[in-house]
């Protein structure tokens, strides 16, 4: 890797074969923070992503595996793309700072209402959202007829997630954190705040938000 002021390593957690694709979500974050460099890399061999506790256990020693490879490459930070934080707490262990978009999600959603629904490809909340809201969390849904992250980039899971949103909007909630970085690949945040009235937590958004933190931590302690 070139010199850059800071150089995020980031994973996802679903098998891309186009370079295109595969770095949509490094691009969405150079966007909105352009101090940082984003290299994004695949995990092999999980075309369907993770979407369940066999899935993620399947996906651990792969992202571990990258996330070494982006630390000997000279990466000061890893992200994991994926709103069950799968192996972060293994990375940690490697001496590199990592988040995942669960948490950096729930931590952020928490700020913007005291009612938070979850929005997300799992019929429960990822452990972050649990662990950070609290109470705060009234519900977790899925949008009828989604099975994984593959299924919102049809325009009927799109009109799906819109649908199960204004749901969640009728059982009270204040904020809607999404609960899928796959949502953030379709760009659903904005058309949902659009639909609903409501402030949408963007998960991708948030990973590159925790990324600018820790650049800003690492250069004031330095």
């Amino acid at each position: 890797m070139e010199a850059y002021p800071f150089t995020v390593g980031l994973i996802r957690v679903i098998t891309l074969e186009r370079e295109e694709d595969r770095d949509c979500h490094g691009r969405l974050i150079m966007e909105y923070f352009p101090e940082l460099r984003v290299i994004s890399r695949c995990i092999p061999d999980q075309p369907e992503g993770v979407h369940s506790p066999e899935t993620e256990a399947l996906a651990a020693p792969k992202i571990v595996a990258l996330a070494k490879e982006l630390r000997e490459e000279g990466a000061d930070m890893i992200l994991v793309s994926c709103a069950a934080d799968p192996a972060v707490e293994d990375i940690r262990t490697l001496g590199i700072p990592a988040m995942g978009a669960g948490e950096c999600t729930a931590a952020v959603a928490g700020r913007y209402g005291k009612r938070v629904a979850v929005l997300g490809i799992t019929p429960d909340a990822p452990s972050a959202f649990e662990r950070l809201l609290g109470e705060g969390l009234i519900d977790a849904s899925m949008p009828d007829g989604i099975r994984s992250t593959l299924d919102l980039q049809t325009p009927e899971g799109r009109q799906s997630a819109v649908d199960k949103a204004a749901w969640q909007k009728a059982q009270g909630a204040q904020v809607i954190a999404l609960a899928c970085t796959g949502m953030a690949t379709i760009g659903l945040a904005p058309v949902l705040e659009k639909e609903l009235g409501l402030p949408v937590i963007d998960p991708v958004l948030c990973e590159g938000l925790f990324a600018k933190l820790e650049m800003l931590r690492r250069d004031l302690y330095r």
